[in-house]
């Protein structure tokens, strides 16, 4: 079974804890009291609970910027559902999750610290929880202010650097495509040898099976594959402008 079948269920927000556990625990009719903070624990359905928060987080995280930006496109509908991977059936239960973290008088900053605490060290995880949410602000072709300054308010708890933030950022929004210095994290004055190691490290630490085992659902490895082709055409493109073997 998918996530999404297990995500709804009463056990999730128990086991998941927190704000986000709230959410859930409402949106399957039940009330959350148990509040804990570590995200490890038992499998959920056979799902690690960081596959749950990932997930949940991601989904709750959009339903807020839906809010900032005053109206869900038709666009950002399909992104939504091309992201996720809902399958038939539970679209209604995602839905559900949706709705209530969008009329939640909760401000995101709780949830995205939640996020941040259960991956902390894990930057190229939190980095897909913000590419999915770029994903889905970019359905429309636009990225509005609003959206913009709510993504960079996640990525500043997130604890991602100016220049880190830049790098995503400009890997959706570059009218010629991003530089592909910036998305290896170097500069143009960098030598080949660190270009390499580079390269090398972030393959490493954005394959899927890692992002897996790290708490990413199956059901996003596609964004994992995407970033992986982004990368590898970044180091491809400086291969062959340097001649690099």
């Amino acid at each position: 079974m998918s996530i999404w079948g297990k995500i709804i269920g009463g056990t999730a927000g128990f086991a998941l804890g927190g704000p986000l556990g709230a959410i859930l625990g409402a949106a399957a009719g039940h009330v959350v009291d148990k509040i804990k903070s570590n995200a490890r624990g038992p499998q959920i359905g056979g799902h690690d609970p960081r596959q749950i928060a990932f997930a949940t987080g991601v989904v709750v995280l959009a339903a807020k910027m839906a809010k900032v930006d005053g109206h869900v496109s038709r666009d950002e509908v399909n992104a939504f559902k091309r992201v996720f991977h809902i399958p038939p059936g539970e679209e209604k239960n995602v839905g559900r999750i949706f709705d209530m973290a969008r009329s939640s008088s909760d401000g995101f900053e709780v949830y995205a610290h939640q996020i941040a605490t259960m991956f902390r060290g894990e930057r190229a995880i939190l980095e897909g929880v913000l590419e999915a949410l770029y994903q889905i602000a970019m359905a429309d072709g636009e990225l509005h202010p609003a959206e913009q300054d709510y993504l960079k308010k996640v990525a500043n708890i997130f604890g991602f650097a100016e220049v880190d933030f830049e790098r995503v950022h400009h890997a959706f929004t570059a009218s010629d495509g991003p530089d592909p210095y910036e998305q290896l994290g170097l500069t143009r004055d960098a030598s080949d040898d660190d270009l390499k190691s580079a390269h090398r490290k972030l393959s490493r630490e954005n394959h899927p099976d890692t992002l897996m085992a790290k708490g990413m659902p199956p059901e996003f490895i596609e964004q994992a594959n995407e970033k992986m082709a982004r990368i590898n055409a970044a180091w491809d493109q400086i291969r062959k402008e340097r001649g690099i073997r």
